[in-house]
C-alpha cells in the first residue's frame, strides 16, 4: 500500500514521529511519537492546509510517498465506533487516548483512522516504535509548491 505525507523539506526523511510528539494532535497526546500519513496526495494536502494561511505559506514543502508492505500488521478504527464529536477542533482526548493506546500496545504498526478534514477519506497512523517500522520505506520525495488559488 502507498500512503502520502506532506512535510517541510528538512523533515522529509524523518519517520521518527518526534514532530507529532512535541505538540500532540488528534490521534496522539503530547509526548507520544506517531507518524501521520494519508491515503492520497490530496488528503495529505488538505490535512496540512487547514493549519496554514496564505501569509504563513512556506515554500519548502515536499510530498513523501511511502510504501507499507501488505505483511505489516495493521488495524482499523471505523467512524461509527467513535464519539459523535470525535472530529472536533481542537481535538478531544478520547481520540488521543485511542492513538496513544495503539502506540503503547505495539500490537500493530499501522492504524487506519477516518480523516477529520475530509469525510469518507482515511489517514494511516504509523507507530515508529513498532518492530515492523523498518519494513516501511520512503519511495519518493518531490517538491510540492502550493497553488496560491487555494487561499483565494
Amino acid at each position: 500500500m502507498r500512503v502520502f505525507r506532506l512535510s517541510r523539506k528538512k523533515y522529509a526523511s524523518d519517520l521518527s514521529g518526534k514532530g507529532a510528539a512535541m505538540f500532540g494532535n488528534r490521534w496522539n497526546s503530547k509526548g507520544i511519537e506517531m507518524l501521520y500519513t494519508s491515503e492520497s496526495r490530496a488528503l495529505a494536502m488538505a490535512e496540512v492546509i487547514v493549519h496554514l494561511s496564505l501569509a504563513s505559506l512556506p515554500d519548502d514543502y515536499v510530498m513523501i510517498e511511502i510504501e507499507i508492505p501488505e505483511a505489516v500488521a495493521s488495524e482499523v478504527i471505523e467512524p461509527d465506533c467513535l464519539e459523535t464529536n470525535w472530529n472536533a477542533n481542537p481535538p478531544i482526548s478520547s481520540t488521543q487516548l485511542i492513538g496513544d493506546g495503539f502506540i503503547l500496545s505495539k500490537k500493530n504498526c499501522v492504524l487506519k483512522v477516518p480523516s477529520a478534514v475530509v469525510k469518507g477519506d482515511f489517514n494511516y497512523l504509523l507507530n515508529p516504535n513498532h518492530r515492523d517500522i523498518k519494513k516501511i520505506k520512503i519511495i519518493e520525495i518531490t517538491d510540492f509548491p502550493f497553488d496560491a488559488r487555494i487561499f483565494n
